[in-house]
């Protein structure tokens, strides 16, 4: 069911005059309409502008970037970062940086399109990835393996544990991670998975990222090893592009505390949501994660007449399977969680 709306939607929207739960969306942190977060954005809007288009490496540089870049390497737990405007164009430095002689591109199951280049699939299972990772190691000693992956891609396969990429060839492959939907989220302050993937015994760790997610500002991330970070700064890519604007990384540095505030409001109402609906074997969970998918397309549409909408959509492609997920921000408060969580265990009483 598509749904025109004329304001962004936070805990609540409004579609033709009626009121709407709305339980969608990627805001997990719900931070975009925060008032004290979106004053800090002013501020510096006054100071930087609403955008700078010039290229990273014009002669005239703004030092914002290099301290957010610094900023997000110690916070992220890489040696070196770099910022983009977008998570899809970090992404997409990535898979042209590593298209080339010298390396095999080999994409995991339910990898985002933000890694692909042109005409890339992903494997349908981990256990056909394995086997192609350890046909190219025994025919190919020159060309050095790059497995691409989401760190939470809504299958329950990677995060939190990420058991299965242990029986992967590690150490003899790049693994690049897509943090998108974790970062500002999980790991410690909200850090992502980068700390805990750095005791995988793989050759190279890079991670990306979107920043526009739980972080709710428009930016993209890679960090890593600084001599592979240098060799991304140094891309034609990397320097023909704009950059991410820079208010929106000064408001970000300032905005912790905020984050930090945010954090602990989902967790209490993950915890409260998963008291509630404890006993509802239908939804798919993760630990600590405020993401529940399901199949049942009956359930969304009784969510629907109970004013009740979740994210129920063909994503990336109208080809792909349908994405039936019901999301928890920290911007719903306890009567939402409450109104939610009721009429779930109603439709399946």
């Amino acid at each position: 069911m598509r749904v025109e709306v004329q304001q962004y939607p936070g805990r609540t929207l409004i579609h033709k005059g009626d009121t709407y739960h709305y339980f969608g969306g990627t805001s997990y942190l719900g931070i975009q309409l925060e008032p004290e977060f979106i004053e800090i954005a002013k501020r510096y809007i006054s100071k930087y502008g609403t955008n700078y288009g010039a290229s990273r490496r014009s002669n005239i540089r703004l030092d914002i970037y290099e301290q957010a870049e610094t900023y997000l390497s110690q916070w992220i737990g890489g040696e070196a970062s770099l910022t983009m405007s977008s998570g899809y164009l970090a992404g997409q430095l990535l898979a042209q940086h590593f298209k080339s002689r010298e390396h095999k591109l080999f994409y995991a199951p339910n990898s985002h399109s933000a890694l692909y280049t042109s005409n890339a699939k992903p494997y349908t299972t981990y256990t056909t990835l394995n086997i192609a990772l350890r046909e190219h190691l025994d025919n190919n000693e020159k060309q050095v393996p790059v497995v691409f992956l989401d760190s939470i891609d809504f299958s329950g396969c990677n995060y939190p544990h990420f058991d299965i990429l242990r029986t992967l060839p590690l150490d003899s492959c790049i693994l690049v991670v897509d943090d998108s939907h974790g970062i500002g989220v999980v790991g410690e302050n909200g850090a992502g998975v980068f700390s805990s993937l750095k005791s995988l015994p793989c050759k190279e760790l890079v991670l990306c990222a979107s920043l526009g997610k739980a972080v709710g500002i428009q930016a993209g991330v890679v960090s890593g090893e600084s001599s592979r970070i240098d060799k991304l700064k140094a891309s034609d890519f990397f320097g023909g592009a704009s950059p991410a604007a820079p208010f929106y990384l000064a408001q970000f540095m300032e905005a912790e505390p905020i984050y930090q505030q945010k954090r602990e409001e989902l967790s209490r109402n993950i915890s409260l949501f998963e008291g509630l609906t404890k006993d509802l074997k239908v939804l798919n969970r993760m630990p600590q994660y405020p993401v529940y998918g399901y199949s049942n397309q009956a359930m969304t549409d009784y969510l629907k007449d109970r004013r009740i909408l979740v994210t129920d959509f063909r994503y990336p492609t109208e080809d792909s399977y349908a994405t039936n997920r019901i999301v928890l921000t920290a911007a719903h408060n306890h009567m939402d969680i409450n109104t939610l969580a009721e009429a779930l265990n109603t439709f399946l009483s």
